[in-house]
């Protein structure tokens, strides 16, 4: 039998829920616009699918590790700890790979290269990913 008062309680916790996961990867997806050394918006306004491709594994990146917190957390304080802590570690694994590893990335996501945005893609994913798995105790 379905039971309206159980379900309005769980609608709740899913809105309040969602929502926060929601502000917290719009907050993300503006700090790691703004850690970059170029335009995201721009360039994507200007058909640069690199930067969209980067631009969107660094979403996805910060999303599953969100998706895990949302999962094993029992309050807002501590699903926040965990989405900020797994924010700062996607915009440093980003910021190691535009400054350490591949020290030219900028130019290339400037100038179009899709092979390089891939390769910054799947490793924000494969961050977000281990991200997440380490979010169990």
């Amino acid at each position: 039998m379905f039971d309206v008062a159980y379900f309005v309680d769980g609608a709740v916790h899913f809105i309040v829920a969602f929502g926060l996961a929601c502000l917290f990867l719009t907050v993300f997806k503006w700090l790691y616009q703004v850690s970059t050394p170029y335009d995201e918006r721009a360039l994507i306004a200007a058909n640069n699918p690199a930067a969209a491709v980067a631009l969107g594994g660094a979403i996805i990146g910060f999303a599953l590790p969100l998706a895990s917190a949302l999962s094993v957390t029992v309050s807002v304080v501590e699903f926040t700890a965990w989405a900020l802590l797994a924010g700062v570690i996607q915009i440093v694994a980003a910021f190691i790979i535009r400054r350490v590893i591949v020290r030219d990335m900028a130019q290339r996501i400037e100038g179009g290269n899709i092979a390089s945005a891939i390769y910054s893609a799947a490793t924000s994913i494969g961050v977000g990913l281990l991200n997440a798995a380490s979010m169990t105790y």
